[in-house]
C-alpha cells in the first residue's frame, strides 16, 4: 500500500489538499452564519460600497460578481463597515437595510431576514 502512494502524482495531491480546504471553509462560513442567524443582533445598515469583480474565462468571456460593504453601528456605538457578501444586484450604494450581527464579531454580517 505504501508503494502505491509515494507513485501517487503529487498533483493529486495537491488537489486534494486544495479540496480539503475548501470544503472546511464552506464549513466554517456555514456555522458562522447559522450563528449569526440564530443569535446575531439586528441592526440598520447602509450599502457603503460596492465592488466589481472580473473573471476571465477560457472562452474569450467574462464574468462579473459584485461584494457589497455595509455600514452599521452596534449596540455599544461603535461604527463598523463590513463585508455583506454577494448580494442581488439591485442594491446600491445607499440603500438602506437590515444586518445581523454578533458582537462579539461584528465584521461578519448577513442580510437579517
Amino acid at each position: 500500500m505504501l508503494f502505491v502512494i509515494a507513485e501517487f502524482p503529487t498533483t493529486y495531491v495537491f488537489i486534494a489538499v486544495i479540496a480539503v480546504a475548501a470544503i472546511a471553509a464552506i464549513i466554517f462560513t456555514v456555522k458562522r452564519n447559522n450563528a449569526i442567524q440564530k443569535n446575531g443582533i439586528e441592526a440598520d445598515a447602509e450599502v457603503s460600497r460596492i465592488v466589481e469583480h472580473e473573471k476571465e474565462g477560457n472562452d474569450a468571456t467574462s464574468e462579473v460578481t459584485y461584494t457589497y460593504y455595509v455600514k452599521y453601528r452596534t449596540q455599544d456605538g461603535q461604527t463598523i463597515e463590513a463585508k455583506l457578501g454577494n448580494e442581488p444586484a439591485h442594491i446600491r450604494v445607499g440603500s438602506q437595510l437590515r444586518i445581523k450581527y454578533l458582537p462579539d464579531k461584528p465584521k461578519y454580517v448577513i442580510p437579517a431576514k
